[in-house]
């Protein structure tokens, strides 16, 4: 346990961060899964319009250094790939 005013505070920060930056990252997590799902279940409409929206969070994620730009650029370019080759 924290002994100093310093290390308690810096404890409780951590928590907090810890619970934004989940939440964060479980928003993100949600958007690929539902693209994925509707790239399984076959619906190229449904899978564009949920890339969209996907693309936004994943994008917003990375501006906000929640995840590596690299990492965005290669999930979405994934999801497209699934995308396209369901042609």
């Amino acid at each position: 346990m924290a002994n100093t005013k310093q290390a308690r505070k810096r404890a409780l920060q951590s928590v907090a961060r810890n619970k934004h930056l989940s939440a964060q990252r479980s928003r993100y997590r949600t958007a690929i899964k539902a693209v994925r799902k509707l790239v399984l279940a076959g619906d190229k409409e449904a899978a564009q319009q949920a890339f969209v929206k996907a693309q936004s969070v994943i994008d917003s994620m990375a501006d906000k250094k929640v995840l590596h730009k690299n990492a965005a650029a290669r999930h979405k370019t994934r999801l497209v790939a699934a995308i396209k080759a369901m042609a």
